[in-house]
C-alpha cells in the first residue's frame, strides 16, 4: 500500500467519529501546549535572572582592605589602610585579565535639594572607570564626570533614577545643584535604571562623585588617618606619627581653608577597589593576577597573609543559574506528565477502534492485506492524531505564553528548539502508544475476525 493511500485511509477512519477523535487529540494538545508554555516561561525567567546578574556585575571582583589588629584586639574587616587609587591604576596596567578597575570611597549622609531631602543607600566616590566596570554607559541623561574632575576634586555628581525621582519630580536634574552634607554639588548626569539586585537592594538609589570630592570635601579626611568604612582606627604605622617630637614648620590650614582647597596627600586610602574581568570565564585568572600584584605592591613576604580580601560573584552566579535550571526542569517534568496522560488516551482509543473494526480488519486480511500493512495503517492513524494535536498544542502554547507576557508582565522567550521538539515528541508518542493497538490488530485471525459480532 502506498503511503499516500495509507494516510488517506487514516483520515477517513478518523472522520467517521469526529467527536471522539477531537477528544482523543485534546490530551496531546494540552500536553504539547504545556511543554511549549513552560519552556518559554522557564527560558524567559532564566534570561531575566541572567540579566539581573549581569547588571550586578557577574564578572566583577571586589577588593577590600584587610583587618587591623593591636594587642590581640581586632578592629574589624576593612580597618587596615592598604588600598590606594594607585593600586587600581596598577591593576589595569599590569593585569591582562582585568579590563577596568575603579577605587571607591564610601560615605553615608543626607542629600538636600530645596525643601526635599533623601538619604541614598550608596554614596560612592570613584573614577569614570566605575561606569565601565558596572556597565552603566550610556547615561540616561547628561554626561559623566572626567578624570580632570577627579584630580581637581570638582563638586560634580551623578545620581541614580531613584534619587532623581525623589528630589526632582517631573523635571530634569541635569545642571541643577544639590547639597551633599555641607557641600553644594552640580548634577552632571543621571544613571540608567538598573532596578533591584538579587538581595532586594535598590541599585538606583546611588550618588557617584569623584573620589577626591567625597574624601576631601564631603567626608573631610585630608589625611589617611581614618577609613570611611570603619570609624575605629587601629594602631600601627599608618596611624602613628612618622616623626615623633618634630617641630611644626608651616602653619596648619584652618578647617575652612581645608574645605575650600583640599590638598590630596601622596598616600590616600580607599575603602575598596571594584574591577571587571575581560569576561566571566577569566574571573578566576583575574583574581590570581590581582592577588599577586597587590602582594608585590604591598611588599608582603611569602610567610605573611594578605592584607586585603577579594570577593567575586562566581558562587552566587552558579547557584542562581542552577536554581533557574532546576525550576525549568521541574516545569518541564510537570508538562511531560500531561503528555503521558495524552498518550495513554491515544492508546485507549486505538484499542477501542481495533475492537470496533475487527470485521473490517478480517475482511481486509481475507482479500490479501498483509499483517505489516494493517500494522502501518493503525500506526498512521495514531501518528496523525498526535501530529494534529501537536500542531494545535504549539499554537495554544504560543498563545498562552503571549497572554502571560502581556497580562502578567512575566518574561517569556521564544524557543524554536521547543517547537521542533514538540513535533518530534508528538510523533514519538503516536508511535509508542499506538504500536500495541496496531500490533494487536495485525495479529488478528481473519476467520475469527469475520465471525466477530
Amino acid at each position: 500500500m502506498k503511503t499516500s493511500k495509507m494516510l488517506a485511509l487514516a483520515v477517513v477512519a478518523m472522520s467517521r467519529n469526529k467527536t471522539r477523535a477531537a477528544l482523543t487529540t485534546l490530551g496531546i494538545v494540552i500536553g504539547i501546549a504545556a511543554v511549549i508554555a513552560m519552556t518559554e516561561i522557564g527560558q524567559g525567567s532564566a534570561s531575566a535572572i541572567q540579566r539581573t546578574i549581569e547588571s550586578m556585575g557577574a564578572n566583577n571582583l571586589l577588593v577590600f582592605p584587610g583587618t587591623a589588629a593591636s594587642g590581640g584586639v581586632s578592629f574589624g574587616a576593612g580597618s587596615i589602610l592598604t588600598l590606594t587609587p594607585d593600586d587600581a591604576a596598577a591593576i589595569v596596567r599590569e593585569c591582562p585579565a582585568a579590563s577596568a578597575a575603579a577605587p571607591i570611597v564610601r560615605a553615608r549622609t543626607q542629600v538636600v535639594r530645596g525643601n526635599r531631602n533623601w538619604v541614598p543607600q550608596y554614596i560612592y566616590g570613584t573614577t569614570p572607570d566605575y561606569l565601565t566596570v558596572r556597565d552603566w554607559l550610556p547615561l540616561a541623561a547628561g554626561e559623566p564626570f572626567t578624570d580632570r574632575d577627579v584630580h581637581s576634586a570638582a563638586r560634580v555628581v551623578l545620581i541614580g533614577a531613584t534619587l532623581a525621582r525623589e528630589l526632582f519630580p517631573g523635571e530634569s536634574p541635569v545642571g541643577c545643584e544639590i547639597r551633599v552634607k555641607n557641600t553644594i554639588c552640580r548634577v552632571v548626569g543621571v544613571l540608567q535604571q538598573k532596578g533591584a539586585n538579587m538581595m532586594g537592594m535598590d541599585q538606583d538609589d546611588i550618588v557617584l562623585a569623584p573620589w577626591t570630592t567625597i574624601k576631601y570635601r564631603i567626608a573631610n579626611t585630608a589625611l589617611a588617618s581614618a577609613n570611611q568604612s570603619a570609624s575605629a582606627g587601629g594602631s600601627g604605622p599608618a596611624n602613628a606619627e612618622p616623626y615623633p617630637g618634630s617641630v611644626q614648620l608651616y602653619p596648619q590650614a584652618s578647617p575652612t581653608q581645608q574645605a575650600d582647597t583640599p590638598l590630596p596627600v601622596r598616600f590616600a586610602n580607599v575603602d575598596q577597589i571594584t574591577l571587571a574581568s575581560r569576561d566571566q570565564a577569566s574571573t578566576a585568572q583575574a583574581q590570581q593576577q590581582v592577588t599577586g600584584l597587590l602582594r608585590l605592591r604591598h611588599r608582603l613576604r611569602a610567610d605573611e597573609s594578605d592584607d586585603f580580601n577579594i570577593r567575586d560573584m562566581t558562587e552566587m552566579t552558579r547557584a542562581v543559574a542552577a536554581t533557574a535550571g532546576m525550576m525549568t526542569s521541574l516545569l518541564l517534568s510537570v508538562a511531560l506528565i500531561s503528555l503521558v496522560v495524552g498518550g495513554v488516551g491515544i492508546m485507549n482509543i486505538m484499542l477501542v477502534s481495533v475492537t470496533e473494526r475487527t470485521r473490517e480488519i478480517g475482511l481486509r486480511m481475507a482479500v490479501g492485506a498483509r499483517q505489516r500493512e494493517v500494522l502501518q495503517q493503525f500506526l498512521a492513524e495514531a501518528v496523525m492524531l498526535c501530529l494534529a494535536g501537536g500542531i494545535l498544542g504549539i499554537l495554544l502554547g504560543r498563545g498562552t505564553s503571549y497572554l502571560i507576557s502581556r497580562l502578567l508582565g512575566w518574561s517569556t522567550e521564544l524557543s524554536p528548539a521547543a517547537v521542533a521538539a514538540a513535533v518530534g515528541v508528538s510523533v514519538t508518542v503516536g508511535v509508542l502508544f499506538g504500536f500495541y493497538p496496531a500490533f494487536k490488530a495485525s495479529r488478528l485471525n481473519p476467520i475469527e475476525a469475520l465471525r466477530y459480532e
